[in-house]
């Protein structure tokens, strides 16, 4: 099946890349518009550094269109996971406290998060999710119910990272905030992949990759922080800001635009991603998003009816990603082969496509994601290579 769109990437025609989710891909127009700049800032680079705060201004103003919030209550960040530190490093917790993640949280992440605990002898809660889903009240409930008294912090995903669940926000944020607990997003898979309004949702804290399904250049994420929270929300790196001047702009973003020298191309390409990228659908962005669900529901559904799974989670809970079990008999047959499946199918069949190893009793699972490159095609070629392994 011929994809028009993929003429607008530069990804390998030999590899069947269904893998966006992990790292993203960039557009031919941003690597070009990213050759450009650095160009310019080799030429001059002390007059290009100076421009930074224009660059940034810039970045700030398409993305809080695009975000929902407001531009000044933005920091770009070099990822999420930047974000993540950034936040919980700068929380002051108490002995005895209690943090909640769930147990589909990023390792790195909770990584953060656990060493940070430690520092300040709070206590690390896991509320444990249920999988696969029914329903997302499921989640609600799993969370509350590891709630106690002590809970003064929350970390969760709005699309988990390992089972590409689009987690209930809408409903988690108030219930948690309400309780007096200060909650922090991690959007790492959200912008470009699901429709975002941080004043409607609300969030105390939010960060963001934009190298993911937004398409932009490596090294450009958000972090979004409510407005009455930022003067306690310093960088992972402290450098000049921290003692600048605030007459004409916040601490905030003194702090984080500047923390010391850095390649700021990925962050002044984002004005050119976000409109190149919406000039692709007619309906721009919104179009792009529907696009892909739809593919990633249409190709879940084709792979779990191919294997003889069920579905993981509900449609509501999915995005341009989705996580499909793999026949156990297969996974027993090539671990008695002693085959690797993600080599196997990365190597032998020219497919890129994460495979997860659950905990047990689940098993394993691939998760597949869906970008305006992608053809039902792709899908039936991982399909019957999975199948092909039974031989």
């Amino acid at each position: 099946m011929e994809n028009s769109f993929r003429q607008f990437w530069t990804l390998d025609p030999e590899v069947t890349f269904i893998n966006h989710g992990s790292y993203g891909a960039c557009t031919k127009v941003v690597q070009a518009r990213q050759q450009e700049l650095r160009e310019e800032m080799e030429r001059e680079p002390v007059r290009f550094m100076g421009h930074r705060t224009t660059m940034f201004d810039q970045a700030r103003a398409s993305l809080a269109a695009f975000l929902g919030a407001e531009a000044d209550d933005l920091a770009l960040v070099p990822n999420a996971t930047h974000g993540v530190n950034a936040v919980i490093r700068s929380q002051r917790w108490q002995a005895g406290d209690e943090v909640l993640v769930t147990d589909h949280e990023y390792n790195a992440c909770r990584n953060a998060l656990d060493f940070a605990a430690q520092r300040w002898g709070a206590k690390v809660v896991v509320a444990k999710i249920p999988f696969p889903l029914e329903n997302p009240q499921q989640v609600v409930d799993a969370l509350l119910a590891a709630v106690t008294s002590r809970t003064v912090f929350c970390l969760v995903d709005h699309i988990t990272s390992p089972t590409a669940l689009v987690m209930p926000l809408e409903h988690i944020l108030p219930a948690l905030q309400k309780r007096g607990i200060k909650v922090l997003v991690d959007g790492a898979h959200a912008p470009g992949q699901i429709a975002l309004n941080m004043k409607a949702l609300d969030p105390d804290y939010y960060t963001g990759n934009l190298h993911k399904w937004v398409c932009a250049a490596k090294g450009s994420a958000i972090l979004y922080v409510r407005q009455e929270l930022q003067e306690g929300i310093h960088p992972a790196v402290i450098s000049h800001g921290y003692n600048a001047s605030t007459a004409s702009r916040s601490r905030f973003l003194q702090e984080f635009d500047w923390t010391g020298t850095f390649d700021l191309t990925a962050w002044a390409t984002i004005p050119v991603v976000l409109d190149s990228m919406a000039a692709m659908l007619e309906g721009g962005w919104p179009a792009i998003m529907a696009h892909n669900r739809a593919l990633a529901l249409e190709a879940r559904d084709y792979l779990c009816s191919a294997w003889e799974q069920t579905a993981t989670a509900p449609d509501s809970m999915v995005g341009s990603m989705s996580t499909i079990m793999v026949p156990n008999d297969i996974i027993k047959r090539i671990e008695e082969r002693g085959v690797n499946l993600y080599s196997e199918l990365n190597h032998q069949w020219g497919i890129q496509v994460p495979v997860i190893p659950l905990p047990a009793p689940l098993g394993t699972a691939v998760r597949i994601s869906a970008q305006l490159y992608n053809t039902m095609d792709d899908y039936h070629k991982l399909a019957t290579a999975i199948l092909s392994l039974r031989a």
